[in-house]
């Protein structure tokens, strides 16, 4: 069964934070660390070598249900071009509350933002508080079943 190729790491999150570029780029990443970390009340992991994770579920893969791993509930990426932002838009309640966050892009699975002082801090830790209730993705029926069970 194919897996996730991004996985948790032991690489340092405040290290990569403090390296990333441009200067704006850093002191955004630092200071969503921060937010995170207060709203979902735990410590950030770093998911392959650039996604700052909080917490994660199972999930299964809508067009490929033999397709699973374990992601994020919610994290961010500092990017050069823009801040990622993961989960904050997967479930319905964070879609719904999405328009009200300010100035920000969509991409397939995250939500993309120039800078902080673009969007509204009240409305993100709303989101980020949504994304944190997220549960692993239902197994569909039909037999397809997870090896090494037992």
């Amino acid at each position: 069964m194919p897996e996730n190729k991004t996985q948790p790491t032991d690489a340092d999150v405040h290290e990569f934070l403090k390296a990333a570029t441009p200067a704006r780029r850093r002191e955004d990443g630092l200071a969503l660390a921060e937010l995170f970390r207060e709203v979902t009340g735990t410590n950030p992991v770093m998911w392959g070598p650039s996604i700052v994770g909080y917490g994660s579920y199972r999930y299964v893969s809508r067009a490929n249900p033999r397709t699973r791993g374990d992601w994020p509930k919610t994290g961010f990426a500092p990017r050069k071009s823009a801040l990622s932002l993961y989960g904050l838009k997967d479930l319905p309640e964070g879609a719904a509350l999405l328009p009200e966050l300010g100035r920000y892009t969509e991409g397939a699975g995250c939500v993309y933002v120039r800078k902080l002082d673009d969007v509204d801090l009240d409305v993100l830790r709303r989101l980020i508080a949504i994304a944190w209730e997220r549960g692993d993705d239902a197994v569909p029926s039909g037999g397809t079943h997870a090896a090494g069970n037992g």
